[in-house]
């Protein structure tokens, strides 16, 4: 059923007629009353003449709760509403995803929190200036990697809850920061700032101690003072290395004393001290030895170094030669001169690791000589000990053979010898002349064969 009009979009009442569909522009009519069912709109509202309809509208019958027409026209119109609305949505987020694409780094870690239901990390860490300023705040991941310039797996060498993933020492030269993991230091440099996590450690409270007295004008005897990043860098090498240097030098005389004692008294309380100092010798080297390799991997990398040099200049590394270029021409020759102090710096602390690395494998090395020593020492007290067992063996197997005599004649059985008043001694001589014979001939034997 169609209705038949002669406007597309007029307002008055039509009759409806059985005629074939048509296509009809669609048009949207104003929300009007509803007449009472069988009169036309137009005669309720101008009060002429009232046509009855000929018969119910279709749409009307078709449910069986008495919808009208106008209701499944207001039910298209909210779908049509809907429709273009979706339209607009998808253009307007569209276009919204095309502005926003260059901000959305900056957000995208905590929507991820977000959406995952994680609560995102906050790190408790001590803020150290350039001025000697000190001071604890907290500070979420985002805002760590905003401030600092940093990429999230650039955090990982850092992150206080890693540490048994990144026992390695390293020393991570980015754009605008450094980051240093140096046992129980974690902390990142920048150019007027560090950020030092877990500052508690023995590795944080000593860096502290030596990092402050450094930024005071006081001590810097009217020398020229070095870039901030350079004395945080050289603090936490000291730092570590004296950490090293201080435990080296309690285990020392101990292992000495050791060796001293342990060729003539064996005891369980000197084996464990053995044992002890061992255990931390082969920890103080394989410390050593990581530190070590850390500064040659840095010295072997003048890119590195020169990352170094321009943090917080106006410079930039050239990508083909790998020179330094400079607005300011002094700048450059700044930077060239620090990485030649910076090299200097480098070299001094390899060779005091390198020092520290070789005196604690030398002392583990003769703690090892020395425990081949306890082996071969217990190896021939276990040795006299098995020969005083088989002489024992011998023995005692030279006396069975004798007991297996005087078993035999121990049944109660006739042997014509007991009427005879020497057969008594003349069969227990017999059987002691033949187990110390038995056991001579044994003992030749073996040593002949060179068990004794």
């Amino acid at each position: 059923m169609a209705s038949v009009s002669s406007t597309p979009c007029s307002p008055q009442a039509v009759l409806l007629l059985p005629v074939p569909l048509q296509p009809q522009p669609r048009c949207r009519l104003p929300r009007l009353p509803l007449p009472p069912l069988g009169l036309s709109a137009g005669a309720r509202r101008g009060g002429g003449i009232v046509i009855p309809l000929p018969f119910p509208a279709p749409r009307a019958a078709e449910g069986n709760d008495g919808r009208t027409v106008a209701k499944e026209e207001e039910e298209e119109e909210v779908e049509d509403e809907e429709d273009e609305e979706e339209r607009g949505g998808h253009d307007g987020a569209r276009d919204d995803a095309e502005g926003a694409e260059p901000s959305r780094g900056s957000g995208r870690f905590a929507a991820d929190y977000i959406s995952l239901g994680i609560r995102e990390p906050v790190y408790e860490v001590i803020e150290v200036k350039s001025n000697g300023r000190v001071s604890t705040k907290k500070i979420s991941r985002r805002q760590l990697l905003k401030s600092s310039g940093l990429r999230l797996r650039d955090t990982r060498s850092v992150d206080p809850s890693l540490w048994l993933m990144n026992s390695m020492p390293s020393l991570l030269v980015r754009e605008q920061a450094i980051l240093l993991n140096l046992g129980s230091l974690r902390a990142i440099a920048m150019h007027e700032r560090v950020l030092i996590f877990n500052y508690n450690s023995s590795g944080g409270k000593a860096f502290l101690e030596l990092l402050l007295p450094r930024l005071n004008p006081r001590n810097i005897n009217g020398g020229p003072a070095m870039p901030f990043q350079l004395e945080v860098v050289e603090a936490a090498l000291l730092s570590r290395i004296q950490r090293l240097e201080r435990k080296l030098m309690h285990v020392e005389p101990r292992v000495d004393a050791l060796l001293e004692v342990l060729p003539n008294r064996l005891t369980g309380d000197v084996l464990e001290q053995l044992r002890l100092s061992k255990q931390s010798l082969v920890e103080l080297g394989s410390r050593a030895g990581a530190l070590k390799q850390m500064l040659i991997d840095l010295l072997e990398d003048p890119h590195e170094i020169r990352r170094i040099c321009i943090m917080g200049r106006n410079c930039t590394l050239d990508k083909q030669s790998d020179d330094v270029e400079c607005s300011v021409p002094l700048e450059k020759h700044i930077a060239e001169e620090e990485e030649e102090e910076i090299e200097m710096l480098l070299e001094n602390y390899l060779q005091r690791c390198e020092s520290c690395h070789g005196q604690a494998e030398r002392l583990l090395d003769s703690a090892r000589e020395m425990e081949d020593s306890i082996a071969v020492n217990l190896s021939s007290r276990r040795l006299e000990v098995s020969r005083v067992e088989l002489l024992l063996q011998v023995g005692t197997f030279c006396v069975a053979v004798g007991a297996l005599i005087a078993g035999i004649f121990g049944m109660n059985l006739t042997s014509y010898l007991e009427t005879n008043a020497w057969a008594f001694w003349a069969t227990t001589g017999g059987i002691a002349v033949g187990a110390v014979a038995g056991f001579f001939l044994m003992y030749r034997y073996l040593k002949a064969r060179k068990i004794f």
